[in-house]
């Protein structure tokens, strides 16, 4: 869950997103369009899902291992580094 009422605010706007994504693949499917475009709708879906996936993730990293070392620069680094490879794995 996000921590403050402004990531809440950009999560909920990524959801948003999300849904707009799938009510037009659903429309797609609807008016049965293309093999390709549809595919390509889905990968849409699936990187915005994902996106929203590693910021609701990173969000969680930071605030629960941020105050356990105190957010030295080493505790930071060691954030940034699990965030860039999870980001990287849900390309």
């Amino acid at each position: 869950m996000p921590h403050t009422l402004e990531e809440k605010k950009r999560v909920l706007a990524r959801v948003r997103r999300v849904r707009g994504q799938i009510d037009a693949l659903e429309r797609a499917l609807d008016e049965g369009a293309e093999c390709g475009p549809i595919l390509q709708q889905i990968a849409a879906v699936r990187g915005a899902v994902n996106g929203l996936m590693a910021g609701v993730l990173e969000s969680h990293l930071r605030e629960e291992f941020s105050h356990v070392a105190e957010a030295t620069e080493s505790s930071q680094k060691s954030i940034d580094e699990v965030v860039s490879l999870v980001r990287s794995y849900l390309r």
